[in-house]
């Protein structure tokens, strides 16, 4: 039998590689004979970096950046096998992690440190770039990674505004004279997964803004300075990005990546897919493990293990999901092409034992997931 395996990380706990590893032990001590494929997956939120420097054989770099609030930190980039393509999470250097609760203000968080990211995969050669913009703590429609880039957004004065969403209440000319012309020659590839437009009740600001710290006047205030963004991107690129869907993902990165720089917005999943070369893997495939520390409803929501399982469907090619823990509502996965679901906890335990024990609960769950397949084929 030829075995793909192709699961999510288990945040927190182990790395896609890891619990691919970790699942193959299992299915190797009920079928030592058969063929095993690995490709670690992602859906283009935390964890994509690794998953795809993984998957393709590339190496995990690390460059000085600033922070959400400007101080100054080291964030990982990957540069994949292909040696050309680079990949870039934007939580990495402006990630609501990275700061406190306390400090949490999209008034003055940047997205600096992205851009700083960006610059240094040019500096390093290359011109494709992978973007996974999830998790961020910024308000600021990207202003900061443009500004990194050598985008002069100026006041009435003519002097750069500072960072932050707030700022952009005081922007009154975009300059692109001064942009990295490096630019001009890259292709950027944006994972995006939500819907929302740049501005509006249901825009960066409105939608995303109080999981970043904003009161209620600070979001009318975010969204009012957006809109402001979007009419001057208006006025000199040409493009209105006010009410396009996906724009205003990352507190309106995706706008600025759109409008500026070519980006295409992409499903997070389909990115990964792709560039595993997972459609390729399944052929001859005679089974699909994939997986995720969670499992539940949310998962049918364009998660790694729906992803897979979609793609096995397409080849008739059976997908079983082991899960960390699972919750309600997985009757929508087998819609999509999911067999069957087995959580890998083996008695009651805390989040912690799991988490611990989880290589060698993988393992376990997959030798008798494997040895319960393989007998019902013969």
């Amino acid at each position: 039998m030829k075995i793909v395996i192709a699961p999510d990380s288990f945040k927190g706990s182990l790395t896609a590689l890891e619990v691919a590893k970790s699942i193959a032990l299992g299915v190797r001590k009920a079928m030592p004979a058969s063929e095993i494929v690995i490709k670690p997956m992602a859906d283009g939120g935390e964890g994509t970096l690794q998953c795809l420097v993984d998957a393709t054989g590339g190496k995990l770099l690390y460059s000085p950046v600033k922070n959400p609030l400007g101080r100054d930190i080291t964030a990982p980039l990957g540069i994949l096998g292909d040696g050309v393509t680079c990949v870039i999470e934007l939580a990495a250097a402006a990630g609501l992690y990275l700061i406190n609760e306390e400090e949490r203000n999209p008034l003055h968080t940047t997205t600096y440190g992205f851009g700083q990211l960006i610059r240094a995969g040019l500096d390093l050669g290359c011109r494709r770039f992978i973007l996974g913009i999830g998790g961020s703590a910024t308000n600021d429609g990207g202003a900061g990674m443009l500004q990194a880039l050598g985008f002069q957004l100026l006041d009435q004065r003519d002097q750069a505004i500072a960072f932050g969403g707030g700022a952009l209440a005081r922007l009154k000319r975009l300059d692109n004279s001064q942009a990295d012309p490096r630019l001009n020659e890259c292709q950027f590839i944006v994972a995006c997964d939500v819907t929302n437009p740049f501005v509006g009740p249901n825009g960066a600001s409105h939608v995303f803004g109080p999981q970043k710290g904003a009161t209620p006047e600070m979001v009318a205030q975010l969204d009012d300075s957006l809109r402001r963004f979007a009419d001057l991107i208006y006025q000199t690129e040409g493009i209105a990005i006010h009410d396009l869907p996906g724009t205003g993902a990352a507190g309106g990165v995706a706008g600025a990546l759109l409008a500026f720089l070519g980006g295409q917005l992409q499903s997070g999943i389909q990115i990964v897919l792709e560039t595993t070369g997972l459609p390729d893997a399944l052929t001859g495939a005679d089974l699909v493990i994939t997986g995720e520390g969670q499992v539940d409803y949310q998962t049918a929501q364009g998660k790694t293990p729906t992803g897979v399982a979609r793609l096995a469907k397409q080849s008739g090619i059976p997908c079983l999901v082991l899960a960390g823990s699972v919750g309600k509502g997985i009757e929508a996965l087998y819609q999509e092409g999911v067999t069957a679901v087995f959580c890998i906890a083996n008695k009651p335990m805390t989040l912690e034992q799991s988490m611990r024990q989880a290589p060698e609960l993988l393992a376990q769950t997959a030798e008798q997931a494997i040895r319960l397949f393989s007998h019902r084929r013969l």
